[in-house]
Parts: structure tokens; C-alpha cells; sequence
């Protein structure tokens, strides 16, 4: 079968090219942003990638089209599909009807924590011997790849709130149909498609409603907006985590920086996690992850063994490298409460040492100004902050996150970012660059600017 894929070269449509070509279909893919890694992970799975958006592409006809959700009426590709009636479907009815069927899903679903819990969990599974398949919007480094179709029965999947398609307006979660169900979090986003927290609350209550009564779902204690959506109705056993107080899953004798602590499951200690990754917001997707698995039948302390040698998603916190004694992190945090608990690993791992943070305000409610008065508080603990203003901005950076003082850069153009980190930065200093974008490859142009 001949599956043709617009809007291939993103992380999930990505994942379903690699999951189709696996199960021996014949795959090929259009997209504005064919280039590395994802189109080198492509090609190398034989995958015949094409650039834009041609009707072209599209002869002779496939045998299917899966449209990514960026795609979107007067996309030329899009027309051609309609005008010549040629069979569509969106990634994650695709993903349903073809592997999903008959999988024991686990979705990690959250505004926050989704790819990190969900890179955890596929390892914790892996690490037992399962031989999961997942679906992931990153790149596990216990994987190297953001998607496997796996071994029967177990299946991983990033359950995302986005919408599904041009076509099909609900989120992308309803299409799982999971039996164990992570909800890590819940706030306010994609303010491009939801018009208030309510509406997000109403489609997360659409998921809880596809979780069988034999299934298990995974809810934080003390996360109101996710007791709201529970209080709409729900038909599933619940277990609740939480890193503080004394939830079914919780810890005790935690590392201030999150690096080492100790798991409860329900009043018995199931070993002591000592990693390499940081925050608070880890310790709590760790729990979620470990509640996930044993209900697929993983003790706890086999999960936490597990979680010992786990390496964290790429752009997750990553270390780009370090020069002259000053580090450069790479991470994906584009929302206040992301930005914030980044931050305070960060500052708990690092002391004293200057944080000198680099923000790109890049997504779509980012770039709406919606979360642009939570944005001064989320970075108060660097020390220096720089902010990538463009005009195309909808806000005013520098009266917005006037309550830095002097602490606050806001500049246009990245190279005066740039010039700016590398005059100042020193030994010791930690460099911390968030974006849930390529952000002009400033990543390694700070490394190369330094090492001169």
C-alpha cells in the first residue's frame, strides 16, 4: 500500500511515516521543512521525501493520504485531494484503526510533561522485557528514534490535546483509546484553538470517557482542574501521585534538585532513583510513569532499576556542550510554568552559578501575548535574561517583562543575542536556551561564538 504523508517532517507525522514503513508499506511525504534530523531519520528509513506542498506529489494517486494538522484548507495538496476525491485520513486515525485496535494503549496525556513521561514509561517497559511501540513527540535517547510499531500488546503513545486535523476538530487523544491513562497536568494553552480552560477541561473529559472500567487512570492529587474534569464523570479506577504529600505514589528523602530520591507505592518503599535528570516536574512524571507500568504488569522496583539508566528526550534540558567552562542547555519549555520549573532544577542543581536564560516566545500562545503577564515571575531565577523580540511579536517584550529590571534583554535579531551571552558569560555559567523551535541554530552559533 502506497501511503503519501503531508506535513511529514513533524515530530508525530514523522512517527507515523517510520511506524507505516515498518509494517511494509510503501511511504513517501511532502513538506515546507525537509531537513535534519527528521529528514535524515527518514530517508535512512527509505522514505521518499519531497519539498512543499505540489499536486504533483500526489500522481499517481496513492492508495491514502494521512494530512498532518498543519495542513489546512487552500493548501494546495489539500485541494488537489478533495477536488480528485482521493481516500484521506488524519495520524491519529491512522495510528487507531491500523496498530492501536488491538493494543493495550498507555497515553500520557498533560499540558506539561507529556514526551518526558512518555520516553519513561516506553523504557521502563523496555527495560522489563516488554518490547513496547510508542509514538513520542521527541527523540528518547534510550531509543534514538521517535517511534517503533514494537511487540503486541503494549503501546506508548504522547496523547496530545492539539486538534486532530482540518477535518476533525477534536484532539488528537480521542482517537486512543487507552486502557491506562497518565494525566500529568492541566492548564491553559493553545489559546489558537481553545478559547478558555473549560474548553480544554471538556475534551480532556472526552478522553477519561474511552478508558474502560478495567482500565487505570493516572491523576495528580492536588491538580484542581483535573479533579474538575474527573468530577464530570468517570467510570475507571484512579491512583494519584504526587512528590510532596502522601498520595498512592510518593517520595521521601528527595534530593533538593530532584536528582535522587526515594518511591512509595502505597506505604511500601520501592527503591531509591538516583539519575541524572533534575526538577521537581521530573520526580512527578517518574511517578506517573512508574504507576503506568505497573499496571502493564511491571513491579515498582524493576521501574525504578529502570529509571536508573534513563536518558533523558532530546531538548529536554539537554547539554549542547560546554566551552571555557560555561555550559548551553537546549530546552523545549515555551510555557510560564514549564519556563518556571526548568528554572528551579536548574538553580537547585547549580547553586550559586549564574543562569543566564534565553527565551524565544514562539508558540502560538506564546506569540498571542496570552501567557505574556505570568512570563516575568516564570523567569526570576536567572540571573540574566534574554528575550528574541522580532517585530512579528504580538506584544512589547521589554514593557511586558519590565519587572526584571535590569536583568531583561529584549532584542530583535539573534545575533545581537548572541554577541551579547558570549560577552558576558564566564566560567561557571550555566546557559539556558528555551524554545519549542530551531531558533536559528543559536544553540550551537553560542558554542562557536565562545570557542573563538
Amino acid at each position: 500500500m502506497h501511503i503519501h504523508i503531508l506535513g511529514i517532517c513533524g515530530t508525530f507525522m514523522g512517527g507515523i511515516a517510520l511506524i507505516a514503513r515498518s509494517m511494509g508499506h510503501q511511504v513517501s511525504g511532502s513538506d515546507e521543512n525537509v531537513y535534519p534530523p527528521m529528514s535524515t531519520q527518514l530517508e535512512a528509513a527509505g522514505i521518499r521525501l519531497l519539498q512543499g506542498y505540489e499536486p504533483v506529489h500526489l500522481e499517481p494517486a496513492p492508495d491514502q493520504v494521512v494530512v498532518g494538522n498543519a495542513m489546512s484548507r487552500g493548501n494546495p495538496a489539500v485541494e488537489y485531494l478533495l477536488e480528485r476525491g482521493l481516500p484521506y485520513t488524519s495520524g491519529p486515525q491512522w495510528l487507531a484503526e491500523n496498530l492501536l485496535q488491538d493494543s493495550w494503549v498507555l497515553a500520557v496525556a498533560g499540558t506539561h510533561g507529556k514526551t518526558s513521561t512518555s520516553s519513561m514509561l516506553a523504557w521502563i517497559l523496555e527495560y522489563a522485557g516488554l518490547n513496547p511501540g510508542f509514538l513520542i513527540g521527541g527523540v528518547p535517547e534510550n531509543f534514538g528514534v521517535s517511534a517503533r510499531a514494537g511487540k503486541a500488546p503494549f503501546f506508548v503513545v504522547e496523547a496530545d490535546e492539539y486538534d486532530t486535523a482540518f477535518f476533525d476538530k477534536r484532539s488528537k487523544f480521542v482517537h486512543y483509546r487507552p486502557r491506562t491513562l497518565v494525566m500529568n497536568n492541566l492548564e491553559f494553552d493553545h489559546a489558537d484553538i481553545f478559547d478558555d480552560l473549560e474548553a480544554i477541561e471538556r475534551q480532556f473529559h472526552h478522553l477519561v470517557r474511552t478508558v474502560p472500567g478495567n482500565g487505570l487512570i493516572i491523576s495528580p492529587l492536588n491538580d484542581g482542574n483535573l479533579h474538575d474534569v474527573l468530577d464530570m464523570g468517570c467510570w475507571t479506577p484512579v491512583e494519584h501521585f504526587d512528590p510532596d504529600f502522601e498520595a498512592s505514589w510518593h517520595v521521601t528523602n528527595a534530593a533538593p534538585d530532584g536528582s535522587s530520591f526515594d518511591v512509595v507505592c502505597e506505604t511500601e518503599n520501592a527503591g531509591r532513583v538516583e539519575w541524572s535528570l533534575t526538577g521537581r516536574h521530573n520526580v512527578s512524571n517518574a511517578l506517573s510513569a512508574l504507576a503506568a507500568a505497573r499496571h502493564a504488569g511491571v513491579p515498582p522496583a524493576v521501574g525504578v532499576a529502570a529509571l536508573a539508566e534513563f536518558r533523558n528526550v532530546k531538548r529536554r534540558m539537554e547539554l549542547r556542550g560546554e566551552v571555557r567552562g560555561v555550559r548551553v542547555y537546549d530546552d523545549f519549555a515555551h510555557h510560564p510554568t514549564a519556563i518556571s520549573s526548568t528554572l528551579d532544577g536548574l538553580r537547585r542543581h547549580v547553586g550559586e552559578q549564574r543562569i543566564l536564560a534565553v527565551l524565544e516566545p514562539r508558540s502560538n500562545t506564546m506569540r498571542m501575548g496570552v501567557h505574556a503577564g505570568l512570563l516575568a515571575d516564570s523567569l526570576a531565577l536567572a540571573d540574566e535574561v534574554w528575550v528574541y523580540a522580532p517585530e512579528s511579536l504580538g506584544w512589547d517584550a521589554a514593557s511586558v517583562l519590565s519587572g526584571l529590571g535590569k536583568r531583561l534583554h529584549a532584542h530583535g535579531r539573534t545575533q545581537s543575542i548572541v554577541d551579547e551571552v558570549v560577552a558576558q558569560a564566564g566560567e561557571g555559567d550555566q546557559v539556558l536556551v528555551m524554545s519549542n523551535g530551531g531558533f536559528e541554530g543559536i544553540h550551537q552559533r553560542l558554542l562557536d561564538a565562545l570557542a573563538l
